[in-house]
């Protein structure tokens, strides 16, 4: 799998994510929106939205790995967010992202929505891009 990682010279680099990323390889993994859910599948961190974004980044770093993806694979995440605000979140969410990405930075966007489900604050989706003829080689040495 072969990420490029573009930022045009034209347009502001960003701090935690890339303005433009273009993907090459053979399999596509869609994950769907991770909420700051323990495995009960109930909320955890009600009204601490920071405890809900490790979470829901966290849940999202699971649920890559049962697809034998890793963070790395990611080229795109949507973050989804109740009564956005920016000052108040983006620190937050560059947080919770870093810990799972670390220096990788895939493209990504975030949406300010009026609600989710009662005390949900966030929502975090991603596509990842794997060479499966290259993860096959890795895994057989």
């Amino acid at each position: 799998m072969t990420l490029e990682f573009i930022n045009p010279v034209d347009l502001p680099v960003p701090e935690i994510y890339t303005q433009v990323v273009v993907a090459t390889g053979s399999k596509l993994v869609f994950v769907s929106g991770q909420q700051p859910e323990g495995l009960d599948g109930k909320l955890v961190g009600y009204g601490d939205f920071a405890a809900q974004a490790r979470l829901a980044f966290g849940n999202l770093g699971r649920a890559l790995a049962a697809a034998g993806a890793r963070p790395e694979h990611v080229c795109k995440i949507t973050v989804y967010v109740v009564d956005y605000d920016r000052d108040e979140h983006v620190p937050i969410i560059e947080a919770a992202q870093k810990a799972l990405f670390g220096d990788h930075k895939p493209a990504n966007v975030v949406v300010g929505i009026a609600t989710m489900s009662p005390g949900y604050l966030i929502e975090v989706d991603a596509i990842a891009v794997i060479d499966q003829a290259a993860e096959s080689n890795a895994t057989t040495r």
